[in-house]
């Protein structure tokens, strides 16, 4: 036999990759055998299978608006109740109406809105706020308004450095553009601009004033170029929670700042039938409405009967919300069919008034769900030098007593709780219209 170098190291060579190709194979199946059983453990565990991961317990994303009077807030951490898991079917959940023995706040389908009255960045608020800040006003009573998935109040003002004064009108204010991003910060979301003094410096201050809202993201309602743009609502989108915002003013300085079809200016209530038309569209578009308006005489406690008339009349029209403004003192609440009106709010950030009455102001939560049924909670505060704050627990327990002795239908409890009262119905405090 024939010995060649040659074909031993070819022979050595296909026996190497013989051996390399087992070892391959072998490393290969091992690898399959081991997918396998991981497969099956998979598949084996139920918290996995299909893709069904464990759930965390279910809970309300928003705290309840009640607070102790003169409290600081806090969002208290509550364990889950039996109603958060509940089946829809035993709870009213598929009807969108609250079970009989919840409120409104129980349910994990509520908004929380938070409304203010009169809000005046101009004249001695202004120079309170160049000594001290922008946000001055706001640092006793923004957490409040930034806990609240929407918060609204009336500008008292111009936002403006142009403009002619308004004759023969004993105030005209005009505020600061920088003055607004605190007001965003504070929590403020949207502003009614549908009252006596956002003309004070003409059209020209009023466009001034949409420009510079419209600049620092805050929603504006009841002004405009027309009538349609004046009467056009707000709307705000959050969490799953359509609102209208409607602004409209029964307190206008002259005919002329009143909108029209080809004049600029703003929504006026005189004649509600343009107001009613609006309120009646908006509530075809969204889960909620609420109007904003700018009315009564200043100083009194009590709604004039013209307020009650129109008041109702917004809420036959569908808005689930009326909230007053410009007495510059809180007035009373009334609950009719199911929902609320607030006739004043008073003062919330404003300069020095005729009245020390003035001073007394507050936040109004209301926790609403799509159905419109709201639950009220007002902290009242006391505002020193253009600051509102929360009160003592005495001296907000007085003014909760004083709402509650003006107010129609409606029981307001220690710790601001407001609810509809019906054995108090026909017992009214406040004149029918």
């Amino acid at each position: 036999m024939v010995y060649s170098r040659t074909s031993k190291k070819e022979k050595g060579k296909i026996a190497r990759r013989r051996r390399i190709r087992n070892l391959v194979l072998l490393n290969a199946a091992f690898a399959c055998m081991i997918g396998g059983i991981l497969l099956v453990r998979y598949l084996s565990d139920s918290d996995f299978r299909f893709g069904n991961k464990p759930t965390s317990t279910s809970f309300s994303p928003h705290p309840s608006p009640i607070q102790t009077t003169g409290s600081e807030h806090k969002e208290d951490q509550q364990p889950p109740s039996a109603s958060d898991s509940a089946d829809p079917a035993t709870t009213g959940e598929q009807t969108g109406q609250p079970n009989a023995t919840e409120s409104p706040a129980d349910k994990a389908d509520v908004i929380t809105l938070a409304l203010v009255g009169d809000i005046l960045p101009a004249s001695s608020v202004a120079r309170l706020m160049e000594k001290n800040g922008y946000d001055y006003p706001y640092r006793e009573s923004a957490h409040l308004l930034q806990a609240a998935d929407i918060a609204a109040g009336n500008l008292e003002t111009a936002i403006t450095d142009r403009g002619t004064p308004e004759a023969d009108k004993e105030y005209v204010y005009r505020g600061p553009k920088q003055a607004l991003p605190a007001i965003k910060e504070a929590g403020f979301d949207v502003l009614s601009l549908a009252n006596n003094h956002s003309m004070d410096y003409g059209w020209i201050g009023l466009q001034d004033t949409m420009a510079a809202l419209e600049e620092h993201g805050l929603r504006f309602m009841g002004a405009g170029h027309d009538e349609a743009e004046a009467y056009a609502p707000a709307y705000l989108e959050v969490n799953g929670f359509k609102v209208a915002f409607i602004g409209i003013s029964n307190v206008i300085w002259k005919t002329y700042w009143k909108a029209t079809q080809d004049r600029p200016g703003m929504a006026e209530a005189y004649d509600p039938t343009r107001a009613i038309a609006a309120i009646e569209e908006a509530d075809r578009h969204a889960d909620l409405v609420v109007v904003m308006v700018h009315w009564g005489t200043e100083y009194t406690d009590r709604p004039e009967p013209y307020q009650v008339k129109k008041g109702r009349q917004f809420i036959d029209a569908g808005a689930d919300l009326v909230i007053g403004s410009h007495p510059h003192v809180l007035q009373g609440f009334e609950a009719y069919k199911g929902r609320w009106i607030a006739y004043s709010l008073g003062n919330f950030v404003f300069s020095g008034t005729k009245s020390p009455l003035s001073a007394e102001t507050g936040v109004l939560t209301a926790a609403c769900r799509k159905s419109g049924e709201c639950s009220l909670h007002f902290q009242p505060m006391l505002a020193k030098a253009a600051q509102p704050a929360p009160m003592d627990e005495a001296a907000a327990k007085a003014i909760l007593a004083k709402l509650a002795s003006v107010s129609t239908s409606v029981k307001i409890e220690e710790n601001g709780n407001i609810a509809e009262n019906d054995e108090i119905r026909d017992q009214t405090n406040m004149g029918s219209p």
